[in-house]
């Protein structure tokens, strides 16, 4: 059995009303660790902007790009 199943069945023996509780927070770890990460790439982009690597572009500009892609 590997650990999965094994977390599951463990989940399942769990009374009714806690086997939620497991969901709500891998959830939410789930949610911090997307946030954590969407935030490090943010950081990456500006530092490479501020660097020079990207041009200034206005809004149709990157509005069109996008249509033609």
């Amino acid at each position: 059995m590997n650990t999965l199943d094994q977390v599951l069945e463990t989940a399942s023996q769990l009374p009714y009303e806690q086997q939620e509780m497991p969901i709500e927070i891998l959830q939410n770890r789930l949610h911090e660790s997307r946030r954590a990460k969407m935030a490090e790439d943010a950081q990456q982009t500006l530092a490479d902007f501020n660097a020079g690597k990207f041009q200034r572009q206005s809004a149709q500009e990157v509005i069109l790009a996008l249509r033609q892609s």
